[in-house]
């Protein structure tokens, strides 16, 4: 396992009870690790999906938080609409996940957030996550 990246600390709760940690950067965007362990295996011998579909959650929350920190922008935030394909089954291994930032508008971001586990190019599962933004 990775030294946390001190970001750790601002994923929510739901994020560390799973063991999530950021572990550093992926193209720019806090990568988040989150450990096999019998907490969130689904049948026998696979991650289950809510843990997987958390993880692209909290990948997305840490892709917001970034990029609204590098413009200064103080900005909150609430998930507004998700989409999510599962395209293999999470085996039980570490399962890395990142989210991009597609777009970061006046009043809404669009998010794509993948996990995978042995190569970022073969992605277990995507995400597409909506965002409504507030300015105060």
């Amino acid at each position: 396992m990775t030294t946390p990246d001190p970001r750790t600390e601002l994923l929510p709760p739901y994020a560390r009870a799973l063991d999530m940690t950021v572990v550093g950067l992926h193209n720019g965007a806090p990568l988040i690790e989150m450990p096999f362990a019998n907490k969130v295996q689904g049948r026998p011998g696979f991650l289950h999906g809510g843990a997987i579909s958390g993880l692209l959650e909290m990948a997305a929350v840490a892709a917001i938080q970034h990029a609204l920190h590098e413009r200064g922008d103080e900005a909150t935030f609430k998930q507004v609409n998700v989409t999510i394909d599962f395209m293999r089954g999470g085996t039980p291994q570490t399962t890395y996940a990142v989210g991009e930032v597609t777009r970061l508008g006046r009043t809404m971001a669009n998010v794509e957030a993948r996990a995978w586990q042995d190569d970022p190019a073969k992605p277990i599962t995507i995400a597409y996550l909506h965002y409504l933004l507030k300015r105060s």
